[in-house]
């Protein structure tokens, strides 16, 4: 399941899943009753661009959640709905007025079997992809393709 139709990431993830022969459903903010078409998925793609939106109540136990959302709250009320409780974040908050959080609520741990963090997960896999990605285009530039065939 993919919860996000973006250009740039909830329509990529179906279409690489789908290849992948994957069964995708692409679901959106505008989904009736989100939660119960959520709650059938296994692995649930978080991609709506809105802080914290995926909550418990649209995760079947045991599903792995994949938070592509990265989202800056400065709002203090905002935090505390997200983060009270937790010494580190708040100490984090404090110092620097804002901290990041996915699309998904740091609640969904409890329900899910594993869920990517924010910040940590999928952004530094995004950059190893665009590093990789980029040293590949340069070398078929340069006209070196066997050794890029090499490594596929």
């Amino acid at each position: 399941m993919v919860v996000g139709r973006s250009d740039i990431v909830g329509k990529p993830v179906a279409m690489l899943l789908l290849n992948g022969n994957a069964t995708v459903t692409v679901c959106h903010s505008k989904t009736r009753d989100l939660p119960a078409v959520c709650r059938r998925a296994d692995i649930l793609v978080a991609a709506i661009g809105k802080a914290g939106m995926i909550t418990p109540d649209f995760i079947k136990p045991g599903a792995t959640v994949i938070d592509v959302g990265m989202n800056t709250v400065t709002d203090p009320a905002e935090f505390k709905q997200f983060f009270a409780g937790s010494e580190k974040r708040e100490r984090d908050f404090a110092a620097k007025g804002s901290t990041l959080i996915g699309d998904v609520h740091p609640k969904v741990a409890e329900v899910a079997g594993a869920m990517t963090p924010v910040p940590g997960g999928v952004g530094p896999l995004t950059i190893a992809m665009l590093m990789s990605n980029t040293v590949k285009a340069a070398k078929l530039r340069r006209g070196q393709i066997a050794g890029l065939l090499a490594t596929r």
